[in-house]
């Protein structure tokens, strides 16, 4: 194989990923619905283990206590293993915001539960606005309709 259908054959790779990521711009067909739901499932379950190495983190006392320190190590390889899958078809930026707010969210909603801490009515306000942010950003995660001059052309008849 030449150097020159090699590149080739990475430029294709790297236009059917470009596809993959941002969505079939025709509408989108199931399969690519499918692939962008399952990524927002693991990047929900990324967040998830974001709370439980947040919480793990604290309860560690700075790593000084080796039980939490374990489950930390563990926590935070699974949530950055989850939302580096997420991340294959989702947008960075949309998806560290929405893994960061699921994790800042979780963490001080459960931190009063876990440990001495405290859930004020100002401090819940803003965990609203964060995940109210957080679901206007996955609304607006949607392929966009192509633009008539996006088209591809009708061949003649």
């Amino acid at each position: 194989m030449s150097n020159d259908t090699a590149t080739l054959g990475n430029n294709d790779a790297l236009s059917n990923n470009h596809t993959a990521r941002h969505g079939d711009t025709s509408g989108g067909d199931a399969a690519t619905r499918s692939g962008r739901a399952r990524a927002w499932l693991v990047l929900l379950l990324a967040g998830a283990f974001e709370v439980g190495y947040a919480l793990s983190v604290g309860g560690s006392h700075g790593f000084t206590v080796l039980s939490w320190s374990l489950v930390a190590v563990v926590f935070f390889l699974l949530t950055l293993f989850s939302l580096s899958l997420a991340l294959r078809t989702l947008d960075v930026g949309l998806g560290y915001a929405v893994w960061a707010g699921i994790g800042a969210v979780g963490a001080a909603l459960l931190g009063p539960v876990f440990f001495d801490e405290t859930l004020t009515p100002v401090k819940a306000l803003w965990l609203t606005v964060i995940i109210a942010g957080v679901v206007w950003l996955k609304l607006s995660d949607r392929p966009q309709r192509p633009q008539a001059d996006e088209l591809p052309a009708r061949p003649d008849r």
